[in-house]
């Protein structure tokens, strides 16, 4: 409620909420602001919580009555359409409903399924470096002994869940190749982990989005129970694009392009991810290193929503490095990729002094199949194929790659970290423990 209503007015307000949930009990209240009707107590006939703002308000409510419903009797000008997003993603991430006159947003189902300590790395939409990231984790845990199974969700998923062990699945470039020719989507995000990670991981479909990261339909849970059934004692869940894993998470890493839109990230329902993450990784492109204005101005927009938040997010800032998973020094090498054409010269330079090729060409249509089979076929000097593992790396550029009779070499995009108080590798290890933890308590 807002001190723009006259009490009474609230009140009267409150026995029709009550007559519309019938049985539900009105616990507390948040006053949200404004204090042209209110002074400085009200009388509700329930407890009434403030705070320095608005969103402090309601997070101190959610704290001190644990509500499974929040229903909003506020309204301009103490509250716009924007707020009110961010305070239903504060809801969301407390495990309320969030309703108001004509609106209901319901938190995105998330049931206990994993029967072992579980870490979720879910991104703001597609194009993060998601993947990249779940799967130098994914590497990272298993160099410690203790490897996950990752689960994986997309809108090119298998038909059924499908389990890849990477020490039996054909995962070598013909073998990929059979499996596109077969009908499948060969370049589906647990093959690119299984390939990249070198851990089990198990493949599941989603279609749809929610605006706060619900898929419409899915096959994950029955993926879990694969997973479940794995000797791994970690399990590894990974979003696609802005959809969460629809299961409950004991940890959980938010990855986040620095090219995206502050609004978007940390505003409306993009707010509910940060709010669910432990860890956030900010993934930076070359071209952006100098803006150090804007890194602070995104940290600052983190840390106001998570005032009051009992768990505070680390961040750190990673940039992407593309490393080949064989070697190409002395080779002449077409490099395919879904990075910006921006990025091209830093790219090709890393490639040439970092791994010795000498890079030829290269496209940055992985994602667009006629523009990315025109890139190929404008560039006949390569004796070797370098190929981010996505879109339509399989049954366009590794196709067209074996009819040249040309060598393929899949490139990881490893996660090197260039600012923050720790490590990706350590903050991402430090997660793992967290869910450990949280599962055994």
């Amino acid at each position: 409620m807002d001190g723009e209503h006259y009490p009474p007015v609230v009140v009267a307000a409150l026995g029709r909420v009550r007559r519309r949930y019938p049985g539900a009990t009105i616990v507390g209240a948040a006053m949200l602001g404004g204090t042209e009707k209110v002074g400085s107590a009200i009388d509700l006939g329930v407890p009434v919580v403030t705070g320095e703002s608005a969103e402090d308000a309601l997070g101190r409510a959610l704290a001190a009555f644990g509500p499974d419903l929040v229903y909003d009797l506020s309204d301009e000008p103490v509250l716009d359409n924007r707020s009110r997003m961010r305070l239903a993603a504060r809801a969301l991430a407390a495990g309320a409903r969030y309703a108001g006159a004509d609106f209901a947003f319901d938190p995105p189902p998330r049931p206990r399924l994993a029967t072992k300590p579980s870490i979720a790395v879910i991104g703001t939409g597609k194009r993060t470096g998601k993947t990249a990231v779940s799967a130098h984790l994914a590497r990272a845990l298993a160099g410690r002994g203790t490897p996950p199974v990752v689960v994986a969700m997309g809108r090119g998923g298998p038909p059924e869940p499908e389990l890849v062990d990477p020490r039996t699945f054909d995962l070598s470039p013909r073998g990929l190749l059979a499996m596109a020719e077969s009908g499948r989507h060969a370049a589906s995000d647990h093959l690119e982990d299984a390939v990249m990670s070198g851990v089990a991981t198990v493949g599941t479909r989603r279609c749809g989005g929610g605006l706060a990261g619900a898929p419409a339909d899915d096959t994950f849970a029955a993926g879990v129970a694969l997973a479940n059934a794995r000797p791994e004692t970690l399990v590894q869940f990974e979003g696609s694009g802005q959809c969460i894993p629809p299961a409950h998470a004991d940890s959980t890493v938010l990855v986040v392009p620095f090219a995206a839109d502050p609004d978007l990230v940390t505003g409306h329902l993009g707010a509910y991810r940060v709010l669910l993450a432990d860890l956030i990784v900010v993934t930076i492109a070359a071209t952006s290193l100098a803006a150090s204005s804007l890194r602070a101005s995104f940290e600052g927009d983190v840390g106001r929503l998570v005032q009051g938040v009992s768990a505070q997010p680390r961040i750190v800032r990673v940039i992407l490095r593309p490393t080949p998973l064989a070697p190409i020094a002395g080779r002449r090498v077409f490099y395919a990729t879904t990075a910006s054409p921006s990025a091209r010269a830093h790219l090709a330079a890393h490639l040439e002094q970092r791994h010795g090729a000498r890079v030829v060409g290269a496209s940055h249509n992985l994602a667009n199949r006629p523009l990315l089979e025109a890139d190929l076929e404008s560039s006949r000097e390569a004796d070797v194929l370098v190929v981010e593992l996505k879109a339509a790396a399989v049954d366009v550029a590794v196709r067209l790659a074996v009819e040249r009779g040309m060598d393929v070499v899949f490139c990881d995009n490893q996660v090197e970290t260039i600012s923050g108080d720790a490590s990706f590798d350590d903050l991402g290890l430090a997660v793992a423990d967290l869910a450990v933890q949280r599962f055994s308590s």
